[in-house]
């Protein structure tokens, strides 16, 4: 059910904006889904959901962030604002209404383009949604901001992200990794990212969130370890944007790669709901 990752990639696009370009890709024909990372991630962080969608009929677009993957590193200012405006750019410049689909910092940018831009957004799937700031302990935020330094940040975040991935790995957990630091440690990367660790601030979501009126998921994975109770945080997103709530065993904040299947599978039976309501 995951599609295979053998295929040659697609080309690589790019979205022009005012500060830099934005890179994309687009495979299959149908209704219209829009893949969106988180924050240090690649967009081949959905490499097992993409060839899933497009063999069930959907146009699929997946999207680096500003600063990461193939994007420009040009960008003065990072965050869930800047995610929401590059994403309603990109379904502008795409012509239709998209499901977007955010994990962790772009599912708060989700939350504001669908409040913003409610014609651009059918529907959003939120993955390990960060959709507002999390209670941490006194001098937690400044002693991550310390660590994401783009002095070290490649070999901070090569030894961090495993915890990440609490529960199942995919077999390809090692390559993809070293893709990811790879990518780091190339000039200005590191610093890009060092910006958005620094400059994201998720209370511009959280102020939106009774705003969006459209269909929502949230997909959980059970050992997310951003959250202290990640069935209570996906809850409560459900219940605010009254949406519904699907939670993934044995997965930690990227259940799209760790448990393919599943995510694929309620993606799947939302969407086919989202557009049997069109």
């Amino acid at each position: 059910m995951t599609g295979s990752r053998n295929a040659d990639p697609p080309p690589t696009r790019h979205l022009h904006r005012a500060e830099g370009r934005i890179a994309y890709d687009v495979q299959g024909s149908g209704p219209l889904v829009v893949l969106v990372p988180g924050m240090a991630e690649l967009r081949s962080s959905y490499r097992f959901l993409t060839p899933t969608l497009v063999d069930a009929g959907y146009t699929v677009v997946t999207t680096d962030l500003r600063g990461h993957g193939d994007s420009d590193t040009t960008f003065t200012s990072y965050g869930d604002p800047e995610t929401a405006a590059d994403i309603s750019a990109l379904i502008d410049e795409l012509g239709r209404p998209a499901v977007v689909v955010g994990n962790s910092l772009a599912a708060g940018a989700g939350v504001i383009v669908a409040a913003e831009h409610p014609a651009q957004v059918c529907g959003l799937v939120l993955v390990g949604p960060f959709v507002r700031n999390p209670r941490q302990p006194p001098g937690m935020r400044s002693l991550f901001h310390l660590l994401m330094s783009p002095l070290w940040v490649a070999g901070v975040w090569k030894a961090y992200l495993p915890t990440l991935y609490a529960g199942a790995k995919p077999a390809d957990f090692a390559e993809y990794r070293a893709a990811v630091v790879a990518k780091l440690r190339q000039p200005g990367y590191g610093a890009a990212f060092s910006r958005t660790a620094r400059q994201t601030d998720h209370r511009f979501a959280e102020a939106r969130l009774a705003e969006v009126d459209t269909a929502v998921l949230v997909v959980m994975g059970e050992r997310d370890p951003d959250f202290k109770d990640p069935a209570a945080e996906a809850a409560w997103i459900g219940e605010t944007l009254r949406g519904e709530v699907v939670m993934v065993p044995d997965a930690g904040h990227y259940p799209q790669s760790q448990q393919p299947e599943l995510t694929a599978r309620a993606v799947l039976d939302f969407l086919s709901r989202v557009h049997a309501r069109a």
